[in-house]
């Protein structure tokens, strides 16, 4: 099993998620985070003072996944959260090594 950590904009969330119903995925986790890349923040204006944001809002998803089903996931996310502009986010694979069902004690892809 491999578990996809995605850093996407906010507002393609929704985006994601229906592209991720589309191809199966039953559960995902999301945390609102804040951070930069290469963008490295930017400049705004308030109440005539310059300030710099240097951590941006994001949104970090987690899914567990079978390996045979990585592909067709990475694919999904990718196609969803892409707008074509700088800051899109980032996708981590790494591997899984085992997942518990609390409840019933399930291991596994079982467990997923």
């Amino acid at each position: 099993m491999k578990l996809i950590t995605a850093i996407i904009k906010p507002f393609k969330l929704d985006d994601v998620r229906e592209a991720l119903a589309d191809n199966g995925v039953q559960g995902i986790t999301a945390t609102e985070v804040k951070g930069f890349g290469r963008q490295k923040g930017h400049t705004e204006l308030y109440r005539g003072a310059e300030y710099v944001v240097d951590f941006l809002p994001k949104v970090k998803i987690e899914i567990a996944v079978e390996e045979d089903r990585l592909e067709g996931v990475l694919e999904a996310i990718s196609n969803a959260a892409n707008s074509g502009k700088i800051g899109d986010g980032k996708l981590f694979v790494t591997p899984l090594e085992d997942v518990i069902r609390i409840r019933t004690g399930e291991r596994g892809a079982d467990a997923v």
